[in-house]
């Protein structure tokens, strides 16, 4: 061949050493040697520091005399220490120093890394992303504080004022006067977040009184600057570990910056950095009230949340029925199945003991479900409820209820609904439907009846009657009411569904030793696969007398 052909290989790259620097300092912490990486980052020759305290050339910050005995008292003991440290007369920015035992003179080796000087535009677009990725309130606020430490602070905490999560009130503090607010996470680098809990519960209300750089956050809505000894009374240092105390040391500086949503101040955010860190510059309080901003919609979001949910929570306990009282003389069992996420719809069941052992058991459905009928249900049950226990019989309650449902105000509505009056003493049910699919009757043996009973119009559509029908109702009988949803969906018509609702309730009660609670359960499950519509079941049996056969 002629010439050189091979291919070019690539340029071996030369590792930057720019931002690294080495020397070697004995155990008293005077300089014994200086490398020339050392020279170039810090700009002084070796013949000028070397014999001198570390102490005197490089960390001459506040507080940071400490940092160097603790350095030495490390390696002292065999143990290598690491650390970042503000940059002061090491430059600009934040450095990573680690000291470790020099085995060939028996000093201290130490490792100088620039680290960078202030968070990339990177990093506040991936704190943002990293935040507001549930709805629930203390984990959004541990998110925001997740991205702050050990990336912009070394400590962080995130308070609201708490009269905004208790009333709902946005409060603004008057002057000469504190507010009570309450911190929803905070962070201490270094420290595990268990220890930090710890030492700064979430949940935990403090109150800020008048001068609390936090208050003069909140109330002028502006970024504040401060140290420790602004902050914090000998009576709350007194209660901090020593641990804490070592992070919080003398020098220690804070950013307080307001959390505005919604054009109102629901809190403030806490940055801190130690000695060995850099204050906070104009740039980067800049991007602290832009993480403040982001993270007070994302706190506001999941505030508001946590208000409907409470307030949901609190409809579905009034919604929902009590415990019945259940005569002696009987066994019930009830099972309701909500579709989707309701918890609450339009179904409801009621049991109502009378004088001498009878109960009237009434179950109902008004149209539709979700929270529209279930305003409609809690009205028809109240009623249902006080009707039954003045004794009237089955048609009349249904009659009085029939008049309530015409004249509820909105939306059209109409209900279905059975009422039956249980006599133990007589072995009878005396029953009365309005527009309800019929009552099964399951016999000791495991064989069902459907009753036919007079279907009548549906609740709400002016109805002259409602004709009831007794029906013998012996001990070990047992008598099912439910609501369309449990038998009827797109794929199965309401007869498919009755003819699956009488073999289930077969199989089911007809098993040795089957407790009526179990067979609801797994009757109301196997019926309501596929189901399309809140469903309820209620299985009531007249016990049987002590020592009597419950054979067929």
């Amino acid at each position: 061949m002629g010439g050189d052909d091979r291919p070019a290989l690539p340029r071996r790259r030369e590792p930057d050493l720019s931002g690294l620097a080495m020397f070697t300092m004995d155990s008293a912490g005077r300089l014994t040697s200086w490398s020339l990486t050392a020279a170039g980052m810090f700009g002084r020759e070796a013949a000028a520091v070397v014999g001198r305290h570390l102490s005197e050339v490089l960390l001459t910050g506040p507080g940071q005399d400490s940092l160097v005995e603790r350095a030495l008292a490390e390696v002292a003991s065999g143990r290598a220490w690491t650390t970042t440290v503000a940059g002061g007369s090491l430059g600009e920015g934040r450095f990573a120093v680690r000291c470790e035992p020099d085995g060939s003179h028996g000093g201290v080796l130490v490792l100088i890394e620039r680290a960078w000087p202030q968070p990339s535009p990177a990093w506040l677009r991936d704190a943002a992303e990293r935040i507001g990725r549930t709805l629930d309130l203390y984990q959004t606020a541990a998110e925001v504080i997740d991205v702050a430490v050990p990336g912009f602070a070394d400590s962080a905490g995130l308070y609201v004022t708490d009269r905004l999560l208790v009333a709902d009130e946005f409060v603004s503090a008057k002057p000469g006067t504190g507010v009570v607010v309450r911190r929803l996470a905070a962070r201490l680098a270094g420290q595990p977040v268990e220890a930090t809990n710890d030492l700064l519960p979430p949940g935990e209300v403090l109150y800020l009184a008048e001068g609390s750089r936090r208050l003069q956050a909140i109330s002028t809505g502006q970024p504040v600057l401060f140290d420790r000894s602004d902050e914090m009374g000998p009576e709350q240092l007194a209660r901090q570990s020593r641990v804490y105390l070592e992070q919080a040391a003398a020098g220690y500086t804070f950013l307080a910056v307001p959390l505005a949503a919604r054009g109102a101040v629901v809190g403030c955010a806490v940055f801190g950095r130690s000695p060995g860190s850099p204050g906070f510059s104009p740039g980067e309080v800049t991007l602290a009230l832009e993480l403040a901003s982001r993270a007070a919609l994302a706190l506001d979001n999941a505030r508001l949340y946590d208000r409907e949910r409470r307030t949901a929570q609190a409809l579905q306990r009034g919604l929902m029925p009590g415990l019945p009282q259940i005569p002696p003389g009987l066994e019930v069992a009830q099972k309701f199945l909500p579709v989707g996420d309701s918890v609450v719809g339009g179904d409801w069941h009621d049991i109502v003991p009378l004088p001498g052992g009878q109960a009237v058991l009434i179950v109902g459905d008004a149209m539709g479900h979700g929270p529209e009928a279930a305003a409609v249900m809690v009205q028809l049950r109240t009623a249902a409820h006080i009707l039954a226990g003045r004794a009237l019989p089955p048609g009349e309650i249904l009659r009085s209820l029939d008049s309530i449902v015409a004249q509820l105000p909105g939306v059209p509505s109409f209900a279905t609904c059975i009422t039956t009056v249980i006599d133990p003493a007589r072995g009878s049910c005396l029953a009365a439907q309005a527009g309800h699919l019929p009552p099964v009757l399951v016999r000791p043996g495991g064989q069902t009846e459907v009753l036919d009973l007079p279907t009548g119009l549906p609740l709400g559509l002016g109805a002259d009657s409602f004709d009831p029908i007794e029906v013998p109702f012996p001990p070990g009988t047992t008598l099912a009411l439910y609501t369309d949803g449990l038998v009827e969906n797109r794929s199965r018509p309401i007869e498919g569904g009755l003819a699956a609702l009488c073999d289930a309730l077969s199989t089911e009660l007809s098993k040795p030793g089957r407790d009526l609670d179990e067979a609801c359960e797994a009757v109301a499950r196997r019926l309501r696969e596929g189901g399309e519509d809140d469903a309820t079941l209620v299985l009531v049996r007249i016990r049987q007398p002590a020592g009597a056969d419950a054979g067929g």
